[in-house]
């Protein structure tokens, strides 16, 4: 084997030794970032479905909440490096990171989100509904 060929072999042994420990030490502290920015059930519903795929009206439906909400979702974890850009020919799309359930947290059933989250919509649309008023 070539020098170089051993100075490369050495190099990804170190690296892949270096990805090992990262893992171990990061993983508290990605826990507690998902828990603070992840936290009622429609949003980890969304954070779960949010494959890079699925638009903001597919994420929103399966969540049971709206598009707008969704896309704000998006954009707080995208800044806070939980999820990642995604760019589509449909438009900017995100892709989650990370799964809840790999950090313990559990994702609610789809009928349990729903009941929670009818409360949560109906003040959103009327919130939305005053400042269209108030913007006329």
């Amino acid at each position: 084997m070539s020098e170089n060929g051993a100075t490369k072999e050495k190099t990804i042994e170190l690296l892949e030794e270096l990805v090992k420990w990262t893992k171990v030490t990061s993983i508290p502290k990605v826990k507690e970032v998902l828990n603070e920015l992840v936290k009622s059930p429609e949003e980890k519903i969304a954070y779960n479905s949010s494959d890079g795929e699925r638009t903001t009206r597919e994420v929103a439906e399966i969540a049971k909440t709206n598009k707008d909400t969704v896309s704000r979702f998006w954009r707080k974890w995208i800044r806070a490096g939980i999820a990642e850009p995604f760019s589509t020919k449909g438009g900017n799309r995100a892709k989650s990171l990370f799964s809840l359930e790999d950090f313990g947290i559990d994702v609610p059933e789809l009928s349990k989100a729903s009941n929670e989250n009818s409360t949560i919509d109906h003040k959103t649309e009327a919130d939305n509904s005053s400042q269209v008023k108030n913007n006329e």
